[in-house]
């Protein structure tokens, strides 16, 4: 899988620009706030119908625009393709031209694995960042899943506001009953997602984090664990009729799969307390390898790579070792100083206020 080309119409920055990517490792490199991470977002939006930075879509045009236009062309194994996205009063997406009535619909047509210095969050802050790596990394192979969470939100929302009006109107608990049904539904079918997924991580963990610190002798032990409070659907109806006194109390709920959580652990030592910040970078890395070779063997070809800011952050060993596990894999890298690379293929750009040119090889 790889992209072709990428038009963009004042999108950030940009007010015209056509880029034409190469198959393999492609380089964007200038001066910070140039446009580069602009182009890993463009790509981003078209993947997957959002911003990977911004909630607001109007935050995409560019200033004193009204709207903006991003076009992919992309190829696949069995078929090449366009998605388009337009953001002005509203946002759309075309694929092939033919609009489409579902942002999910996009998912599965340019699959993406993104990485930023900001992945190094997953390990050292909250639940709520391993939740969300989780949830895009599922989102991006399984349609429903995104569906299933939004309903999950849904009810959710509809329960806090019902536990406040119990409080301050008086009203019944029995509606109350038929909410807690259906969010331990949704909770135990979510479980089921990250659950499986969670085990696939903990197939390959090992090896991966072995071929990043490049040990087979003394090697760090390194496991991961998936934090439920429950794993059955019955499980979470105790647990919220369980926990409902003080949910009456404090007016939102307190239980279920918005709480849960995944940890990683070194010689059974939690990483993210315990580790050094060179063990939370190289698990970072082994994390997100991991989700590579995850989407691989469940699409049956290599997601295109996003490394936004990513190579800097690392020396030239563990850029090496980084590299030597990409294999078939169009890379797309930003970065401020040009960083070399051992390996072929290699197209650069230089950017410079929202203008990309491409460096020509003498």
């Amino acid at each position: 899988m790889y992209i072709n080309k990428i038009k963009l119409s004042n999108f950030r920055n940009y007010k015209e620009q056509e880029i034409t990517l190469g198959k393999g490792i492609n380089i964007f490199y200038g001066d910070n706030a140039q446009g580069k991470t602009n182009l890993i977002e463009a790509i981003f939006l078209c993947s997957m119908g959002k911003s990977f930075r911004s909630k607001k879509d109007k935050e995409l045009i560019k200033f004193d625009e009204l709207t903006t236009t991003v076009k992919i062309d992309y190829e696949r194994q069995d078929r090449s393709g366009n998605i388009k996205a337009i953001i002005g009063e509203k946002k759309e997406f075309f694929i092939n031209g033919v609009k489409q009535t579902k942002v999910s619909n996009l998912v599965g047509k340019i699959n993406v694995v993104i990485f930023s210095p900001d992945d190094i969050d997953i390990i050292k802050e909250g639940p709520q960042k391993r939740r969300k790596f989780l949830d895009m990394m599922i989102s991006s192979l399984k349609p429903n899943y995104i569906h299933l969470l939004n309903n999950y939100n849904r009810v959710l929302e509809q329960r806090n506001t019902y536990l406040k009006q119990i409080v301050k109107e008086g009203k019944s608990e029995t509606l109350l009953d038929i909410l807690d049904e259906q969010l331990a539904e949704l909770s135990y079918q979510i479980f089921e997602y990250r659950n499986h997924y969670i085990e696939k991580f903990a197939t390959i963990i090992q090896q991966t984090h072995d071929m990043m610190t490049k040990k087979t002798k003394n090697a760090e032990i390194i496991k991961i664990k998936y934090i439920s409070n429950s794993q059955e659907k019955q499980g979470f109806v105790a647990n919220l009729k369980k926990s409902r006194k003080i949910d009456l109390a404090r007016g939102y709920t307190s239980t279920g799969v918005h709480r849960d959580d995944f940890l990683i652990y070194i010689n059974k030592k939690i990483v993210s307390i315990y580790g050094s910040q060179g063990q939370q970078r190289t698990t970072t890395l082994t994390l997100k390898l991991c989700e590579l070779r995850i989407v691989t063997d469940e699409i049956g070809e290599t997601p295109i790579l996003l490394l936004d800011d990513f190579m800097s952050e690392l020396d030239e060993n563990r850029r090496q070792s980084f590299l030597e596990n990409l294999k078939d894999s169009q890379v797309i890298i930003t970065c401020t100083d040009k960083i070399a690379i051992k390996k072929e293929h290699i197209k650069s750009f230089y950017v410079e206020n929202g203008n990309v040119q491409q460096e020509i090889k003498e």
